[in-house]
């Protein structure tokens, strides 16, 4: 095998494993830790998304389905890091919180927040049927 064979399989590698890590990386997701919320603020660590939209705060029981909204934050596309959303209501320690992913599609205007539970506007992110989402417990 001569140099330039060797180099074109390198570089051929180099790019498969890019082009895989940036699509692991790329996964949509929301991931956030147990934590006080005594401030009036409930954080995720991180989001991802595929386009502008928002995390939304659902109170929600050990089913885990989402219930009332108690707070929202704007999302852009891609890797958000540290993104806080204020609480529009008390949220008591032990009670449980569903951040959830939801787009920024279906409503009358761009980046005013418009969703009711069970509407369509700006309404949840699912992947094969299921929501983009982590549940923590408020301390």
């Amino acid at each position: 095998m001569n140099k330039q064979m060797i180099k074109t399989a390198v570089l051929a590698t180099s790019l498969i494993a890019g082009s895989a890590f940036a699509q692991d990386h790329m996964k949509l997701g929301v991931w956030a830790e147990d934590q006080d919320v005594s401030g009036g603020t409930v954080s995720a660590e991180k989001i991802t998304a595929e386009s502008n939209g928002w995390l939304v705060v659902h109170r929600t029981g050990e089913d885990h389905k989402p219930g009332p909204v108690v707070g929202h934050a704007p999302l852009k596309k891609g890797e958000n890091m540290d993104v806080a959303a204020i609480l529009t209501e008390e949220v008591k320690s032990g009670d449980k919180l569903m951040l959830m992913l939801h787009g920024e599609a279906g409503g009358m205007s761009t980046g005013i927040f418009e969703y009711t539970l069970g509407a369509k506007e700006d309404g949840p992110v699912k992947i094969d049927g299921k929501l983009v989402m982590d549940v923590i417990t408020a301390l």
